[in-house]
């Protein structure tokens, strides 16, 4: 086996790491979850486990009911727009909030008027996640998603 690779497995290694995706963390980067998962139902449950993993082990629990919501919420009206497709969510924890952001696939529509109808639409199949939002003193919006990324960019900020 190359030393790179062994170096690469020890936990302990002496070798900087270095890079744009390998930096260190700092003690007060706070919660950094990422997840890629097909846009069907089961990615529901699958976002939930991973989501609730993460806020017990930062000590985050606190969060966990509106967070998982939200995020079910979140996939399951991703599923009913861009079916099949991936999905991505990144959950973080900084300045005392919790910040949920979900990307879909579904493309941005030529016509304003189906632009509106179907804001219209995914804002209506959100009702749940607006309610238990509203509760926790947080916000939530949906708009289309900026480069690099595409579709449409779905988020959620739950305060402390």
């Amino acid at each position: 086996m190359p030393p790179h690779i062994r170096t690469a497995l020890c936990p302990v290694s002496a070798e900087p790491r270095t890079g744009p995706y390998l930096r260190r963390r700092r003690p007060d980067d706070g919660l950094a979850l990422s997840l890629t998962v097909p846009c069907v139902p089961r990615s529901a449950a699958i976002v939930r486990n991973a989501m609730t993993s993460a806020l017990h082990a930062h000590s985050l629990d606190r969060y966990g009911l509106p967070a998982t919501v939200a995020a079910t919420e979140l996939v399951l009206t991703a599923t009913k727009l861009t079916p099949e497709e991936d999905l991505y969510l990144s959950l973080r924890h900084r300045d005392n909030a919790l910040r949920l952001v979900v990307w879909d696939q579904h493309p941005h529509h030529a016509s304003p008027v189906a632009v509106s109808l179907c804001e219209e639409r995914r804002r209506r199949s959100l009702w749940l996640l607006a309610a238990v939002v509203e509760d926790w003193g947080g916000d939530w919006g949906v708009g289309e998603a900026r480069p690099p990324h595409s579709g449409t960019k779905s988020w959620v900020v739950l305060p402390r």
